[in-house]
C-alpha cells in the first residue's frame, strides 16, 4: 500500500493462531506528541484478542506519519481480503485450515 514516498506490506491470516511479525523502522519516534511504539502495541493486542496472524513490513518511507498510515492502509485491505468470499468456494471464507 502506497502512500507518497512510504510503501507497507500487510498479510492477514485468520488462522485462529494469534501472532504478529512487525517490521518497521520508524524515521523518528514521535508523530506530533505520538510514541510509534504505540502502533506495534496496537496490533500485538489486535492479534492476540482476534486470534489472528498478522505479518507487516514497511519496506520505505521517510514521514514517520506516512509509513504509520499505510500500515493501517494495508491492513484494512488485507483484512477485506482475507474475510472476502470466494465464489469457487460457495461463499466459505478461504483458509489452510478448511473452512471457517
Amino acid at each position: 500500500m502506497p502512500l507518497d514516498e512510504a510503501l507497507s506490506r500487510v498479510v492477514v491470516d485468520l488462522s485462529d493462531r494469534p501472532m504478529l511479525t512487525y517490521n518497521v523502522d520508524y524515521t523518528r519516534a514521535l508523530i506530533g506528541g505520538f510514541d510509534v511504539d504505540l502502533l506495534r502495541e496496537f496490533f500485538q493486542v489486535l492479534t492476540s484478542h482476534a486470534t489472528l496472524t498478522l505479518h507487516t513490513d514497511n519496506l520505505r518511507g521517510i514521514n514517520a506519519h506516512h509509513q504509520a498510515e499505510t500500515l493501517f492502509k494495508a491492513f484494512g485491505r488485507a483484512l477485506r481480503m482475507a474475510v472476502e468470499p470466494d465464489p469457487r468456494m460457495l461463499g466459505v471464507t478461504p483458509s489452510t485450515k478448511g473452512p471457517l
